[in-house]
């Protein structure tokens, strides 16, 4: 907590990625989120669902679908209007200013407080291992943000790079002269 007051004063975004090992504790969650508000920086979680509670007012938690609908409390999810309730439901619960879901071959699905739902359509062409697909998707809406993107600029942005690494073998990373190609054929 002492390391986080003194540099999140310094810092553009931050990036909670909560592997449920015990480090990101309860107390350190709020106080983050607390800091973050204070000095105006964009705070975006990957969250583990036994703890999505605790993410109260942050910007941006990106959970899977898998992890949404365990938040949520729903076994299945059958057709877009699942989707859409389960999004409402996990904003109105952490009251976060956003929830981006990541919905696998589906796309992503961004729910931002008084907007309708965003739905954004997968990019990626070929698939050949999502190792590290939420860790791009995280580290580029949190980089978009940090340089002054919108929610739904940077969800785009964190789309476009996820098909990217998806379509490589392995853990692998994406370049900003690879990314700005992606997007600039986007179709």
């Amino acid at each position: 907590i002492t390391n986080a007051e003194r540099l999140i004063p310094q810092v553009q975004a931050i990036v909670l990625s909560d592997y449920a090992k015990g480090v990101i504790t309860p107390q350190l969650i709020k106080r983050i989120i607390t800091l973050a508000h204070k000095h105006h920086v964009p705070i975006t979680v990957d969250p583990k669902v036994e703890n999505f509670k605790l993410y109260q007012q942050a910007t941006c938690v990106t959970p899977n679908t898998q992890e949404a609908m365990e938040s949520a409390g729903l076994h299945a999810v059958r057709d877009g209007k699942d989707v859409e309730k389960m999004g409402q439901s996990l904003l109105k619960m952490i009251r976060a200013q956003s929830v981006l879901i990541t919905r696998g071959e589906q796309g992503m699905s961004l729910f931002e407080k008084g907007k309708p739902v965003y739905h954004i359509p997968t990019r990626a062409r070929e698939v050949f291992d999502v190792t590290g697909a939420g860790d791009t998707v995280i580290s580029t809406l949190s980089l978009a943000l940090a340089a002054g993107a919108s929610l739904r600029d940077a969800a785009e942005l964190a789309n476009d790079a996820a098909g990217l690494v998806v379509g490589k073998l392995g853990t692998a990373s994406v370049g900003p002269e690879e990314l700005a190609k992606a997007v600039c054929h986007r179709d």
